[in-house]
């Protein structure tokens, strides 16, 4: 829900006021269930957004008992639209490397790399790490589908991207919410927290830490189904007029059939 390789004004267009309210009801639903989770375990004072469209995970996490929030994104977000207070976010083209000069305790990014170029990818994941030593993070896996989708790739790519800067996958929030139908699939699917090897944390969170017989690259029910319903879906009854023409025909080809000499 953040920056593809369109102009800002296409931008504009594809993830306009439409775009956030469609998605409202299941962000703010699938937030309210994993920032409790998430800030019972790290106890973050600051939380960094990127890729935070109008700060409806902020605004949870400030409703959670975070002192201070930041979201940036593209300029094409409205600053009437949002739900955080303007000066807590800040504009900046996510196609390009970005450093606002200070750390948090936690940054987060959901759903936002599969709208980045795959070329992007590094830097993006880069500039993540840069401002915390936790990341919760998500992104649309292959073939998920969704507006402006330029880059899905599996967890596991993501995870080695992460690897790069000595960042663990802690796999503890999907086996949380994975059955939790208030939570979206994408979010139940995708999200995994990243923790610094060196992180506080980390030893506590260890047993949930990615292991060979613990797969990061999975499909969610919901997402499966959703791919199969037109699969399964039975053709509609002909109609009247349909049927009619039909046996017309085969009327006609059985008397063809019949005459002398075939």
């Amino acid at each position: 829900m953040s920056r593809s390789t369109e102009p800002d004004d296409a931008l504009g267009s594809t993830y306009d006021a439409d775009f956030y309210e469609t998605l409202d009801a299941e962000v703010r639903g699938s937030a309210e269930v994993i920032v409790p989770l998430v800030v019972g375990l790290l106890r973050p004072e600051s939380v960094l957004d990127v890729g935070c469209g109008r700060g409806t995970w902020l605004c949870v996490f400030r409703d959670a008992g975070v002192a201070q929030i930041v979201g940036v994104d593209g300029p094409h977000i409205s600053a009437g639209d949002l739900e955080i207070p303007a000066d807590a976010f800040v504009a900046r083209d996510l196609t390009q490397a970005f450093d606002l000069g200070r750390r948090f305790d936690l940054a987060v990014s959901l759903e936002v790399a599969e709208h980045l170029p795959a070329d992007l990818a590094q830097t993006f994941v880069a500039s993540l790490v840069a401002h915390a030593p936790a990341v919760l993070f998500s992104a649309a896996i292959p073939f998920q589908g969704g507006a402006g989708h330029v880059t899905e790739r599996w967890p596991s790519y993501w995870a080695d991207l992460f690897a790069v800067h000595g960042y663990v996958p802690v796999d503890i929030v999907r086996p949380a919410v994975w059955s939790d139908e208030q939570v979206a699939f994408w979010y139940a699917q995708n999200t995994m927290l990243y923790l610094d090897k060196t992180h506080a944390r980390l030893d506590a969170l260890r047993e949930h830490a990615s292991r060979a017989e613990r797969p990061l690259d999975v499909v969610h029910p919901a997402l499966h189904e959703r791919d199969h319903t037109a699969v399964r879906r039975p053709a509609p009854p002909p109609s009247l007029r349909r049927a009619l023409r039909d046996l017309r025909g085969a009327v006609v080809r059985a008397a063809r059939g019949r005459a002398p000499g075939r």
